[in-house]
């Protein structure tokens, strides 16, 4: 019988730190969106805010890959946490002071968005590093269901703090808890080994020719990133939809709740269920997205909307640990890093594609068009990879086989947010 994963000290430390820094982050998107329009009384604004955290992050998650597998994760992450903690200290202290400036604002943000970009790939890394690989599973389980948790609190959380101490006192959280994070950094245990110096180009190079050198992976990737451009849709259109036609705006408060509550089922399924196909069933899973998209675009009753993006959500609730394991077991160690920023980089890239057409289309063709072509897009490419052999060869092997350079959990170079948080 396996040693459960928090009785092993280093990843005890990381679950720790990642639930403590994800409840803080789960507190900001709300109180950022009413302090910013409080302030400023401009939807434009708050898009101008979330363009300069965005937008370097996208731009450089590359060069984070890049540095997650040529330096050791562990001072990556840690650098990174006391960068953010004080980008978000900033906008805590300007709120809390009287007229904040929006253009401090955005400067900080900015300031986090870049230390997101190198952040984020050091997850993956991270936890091959800590934790054996049959393990690593329930490891992945565990830091998805604890962050999903966080997650589904962080609004009331940040509700509470925005109407009795103000939303720079979100902010304040958020800060302390990247400190508590970096706190806990220092005292994990990551052995890296240095690979072969490379020039940059050749570094970003060798770590797409594992990307494309798989076939399971990089036609799933095609499937995950259509799943988030079809998620921006659904935020986009979906609560106009909830408001106008479903029963109000109770309804889409539902769906968001249900949407939580499904994530967080998901994760606590996957730490249970061991699919012989994972990667398929996975991938299935988040084909499941297309029941919501087809409610709201045929205004089915509120309680089959709600219910289909309950269903939806558990999908890729179940995903997020399965994925993480596979690649962690399937990718070299040195690799990792610049492996899950390319992931990365194709999800959020899809995204801003999907809030920007969204609208366009709706206003064009109304919005049932743009629904439900999305919905067969998101069907047609997860449940599409299903006819792709290494979607069908990757089996539970894969999910318990040491990593394919040999068993270097603890020297894996370049060790590794969505942490599985901080993403």
């Amino acid at each position: 019988m396996t040693q459960h994963p928090l009785r092993l000290p280093d990843f005890r430390l990381l679950f720790i730190g990642r639930t403590v820094s994800t409840l803080g982050d789960a507190v900001v998107p709300a109180a950022l969106a009413i302090a910013i329009t409080r302030a400023t009384g401009s939807s434009g604004a708050l898009a101008l805010v979330l363009g300069c955290a965005m937008v370097p992050r996208l731009l450089l998650l590359p060069l984070g890959g890049v540095a997650g597998d040529r330096f050791n994760p562990r001072v990556v992450a840690l650098a990174t946490d006391l960068i953010r903690a004080l980008a978000q200290l900033a906008v805590g202290v300007e709120l809390t002071a009287g007229q904040p400036r929006l253009a401090h604002i955005a400067v900080a943000e900015a300031v986090g968005g870049i230390a997101s970009a190198f952040a984020m790939p050091t997850a993956t890394p991270l936890v091959a590093a800590t934790v054996p690989g049959v393990q690593r599973m329930r490891a992945n389980a565990l830091l998805a269901s604890a962050g999903n948790a966080a997650r589904l609190g962080g609004p009331a959380l940040a509700g509470v703090l925005v109407y009795t101490a103000g939303a720079g006192w979100a902010f304040v959280l958020d800060g302390a808890s990247f400190m508590a994070s970096a706190a806990l950094l220092t005292r994990l245990t990551v052995r890296h080994i240095p690979g072969e110096r490379r020039p940059l180009l050749a570094d970003l190079a060798l770590g797409w020719d594992e990307v494309r050198s798989r076939d399971w992976y990089w036609t799933s990737l095609i499937g995950h990133a259509v799943w988030n451009g079809a998620s921006a849709v659904l935020l986009t259109l979906g609560p106009l939809i909830a408001a106008q036609r479903l029963g109000g705006d109770g309804v889409w408060i539902a769906m968001t709740q249900a949407a939580a509550g499904g994530v967080l089922m998901g994760s606590l399924i996957a730490g249970r269920v061991r699919p012989k196909r994972p990667v398929l069933v996975a991938n299935l899973g988040l084909a499941l997205y297309a029941l919501p998209l087809l409610a709201l675009a045929t205004a089915a009753p509120a309680a089959v909307t709600v219910a289909g993006y309950a269903l939806a959500m558990t999908g890729l609730g179940f995903l997020n640990p399965v994925w993480q394991t596979v690649v962690q077991q399937q990718f070299p160690a040195g690799v990792l890093a610049r492996v899950t920023s390319y992931d990365w980089l194709l999800s959020l890239a899809a995204a801003p594609l999907g809030y920007v057409l969204a609208p366009l289309a709706s206003h064009a063709w109304g919005s049932s068009a743009p629904l439900a072509v999305t919905a067969v897009l998101v069907a047609l490419t997860c449940a599409g990879t299903a006819a792709v052999p290494g979607v069908r060869r990757i089996g539970q092997g894969a999910m318990r086989e040491a990593d394919p350079c040999g068993e270097r959990e603890v020297s894996a170079e370049g060790a590794s947010l969505t942490a599985p948080g901080r993403s």
